[in-house]
């Protein structure tokens, strides 16, 4: 049943957000005509971001799908290898494996974080150290700008000496025990999506503390162009820099990611008072010691307490014209990987599974007014009330 009668205007998850600043790069751009993947602003958005989120170096790319590819070759994954690979998040962070040949083992998520279970992933190695054949990586995603335990997973990994690369896409602006997310590991990833806090419209980055490799990654992503006054190519590359007038978009949005992080902060708190009188609904965790960026409002649903189910909640909003999703449904389910391996947290418990049957994300846009927000809360009270009352008349119903 619809809250009300009248076509509202859509409230989309997370549109993009722009700052105003962004024009000012762009005008340059096309002033000094470096509309080429190089340029000026391409120089400037690299060192402007590795200051910002404290890495030794950036290359910025065309995607966040683009830099996994590329920090999957600079950590020497190739055909038969196997990468092990958090199973709650998008495809993208486990096409690029794919890519290269290699195979992905899925790994659960844990109820304290949503993210990479450091359970699962030590009986995942202890069971790959027995067979001989350990992963050539490990890529951990900081899953709706929260954090995975990065020091239990970084200690697991140092013993095999396996390299970590960590899918920041969703979480720049998160820091974990005052570092920022993607600068832990070996590699770090971040994505300017049109839906990320920050945007370039398309576009990514691959920060790293070795400038070296950096250096291997800018190489190969402009086509793995040799030394040389004619064209030669020694080896495989692609066509995977930011352009230069994409790249001054993502400037003028750094400047606002600050801003950008409070106000998703400020959402999601604001959607936790308003939904505090109904029971059954749980919200994503945030781990002591680390600062999520809060991309997506994300929660779960006991349908025994509340009276409603996730999907009853997604639909509910969709009539009233607003976009919510459910939570990631894990790789390891999906038909591209029903071949793959995965370990759950618990012998007889899939955490991932589980947020997957019972989660929602609440649309969480930075740009997001008061009036918006305060028709997605009352969409929600109005679904479970509804919901409720029914449940009262259904068992008020005098029986045939």
């Amino acid at each position: 049943m619809k809250l009300t009668t009248q076509e509202q205007p859509r409230i989309y998850l997370s549109p993009p957000h722009m700052s105003g600043k962004e024009k000012a790069y762009i005008e340059e751009a096309f002033a000094t005509n470096w509309i080429a993947p190089l340029g000026p602003n391409l120089d400037a958005f690299e060192q402007e971001l590795t200051v910002k989120v404290g890495a030794a170096g950036a290359a910025a790319v065309s995607s966040g799908t683009a830099a996994i590819h590329l920090a999957l070759q600079l950590a020497g994954v190739s055909a038969g290898h196997t990468v092990f690979c958090s199973s709650f998040t998008f495809v993208a962070s486990a096409n690029p494996i794919r890519y290269l040949g290699a195979e992905p083992v899925f790994i659960d998520s844990e109820p304290d974080s949503w993210n990479m279970s450091p359970v699962a992933l030590e009986r995942a190695l202890e069971d790959a150290a027995h067979r001989g054949k350990l992963p050539r990586a490990v890529l951990v995603v900081h899953l709706y700008g929260g954090l995975t335990r990065m020091s239990e997973v970084m200690a697991l990994c140092g013993k095999y000496n396996i390299p970590v690369i960590e899918d920041a896409a969703e979480s720049l602006g998160s820091t974990y025990h005052g570092r920022q997310s993607g600068t832990i590991g070996e590699f770090g990833i971040y994505s300017f999506n049109g839906n990320k806090i920050i945007t370039t419209s398309g576009g990514g980055m691959l920060v790293s503390n070795d400038t070296s490799a950096l250096e291997r990654a800018k190489f190969l992503s402009t086509q793995a162009r040799d030394v040389a006054i004619h064209y030669q190519h020694s080896r495989i590359g692609y066509n995977y820099r930011m352009s230069n007038v994409l790249a001054g978009i993502g400037r003028g949005q750094l400047q606002a990611l600050d801003e950008r992080v409070a106000a998703r902060r400020r959402i999601f708190e604001r959607y936790r008072e308003a939904l505090s009188c109904h029971d059954g609904i749980a919200y994503m965790p945030e781990l002591p010691g680390t600062f999520s960026n809060r991309w997506l409002t994300a929660i779960t649903v006991d349908e025994a307490v509340a009276g409603v189910t996730a999907a009853d909640l997604v639909q509910a909003l969709a009539s009233e014209n607003i976009e919510a999703r459910p939570l990631w449904k894990p790789l390891h389910m999906q038909p591209l990987f029903q071949d793959a391996s995965f370990y759950s947290h618990m012998p007889d418990m899939s955490v991932c599974e589980e947020l997957f049957r019972t989660g929602l994300c609440l649309p969480s846009g930075s740009a997001m007014t008061d009036n918006e927000q305060n028709r997605v809360i009352a969409t929600i009270h109005y679904a479970i009330d509804h919901a409720k009352r029914r449940s009262i008349l259904d068992r008020h119903k005098p029986a045939l």
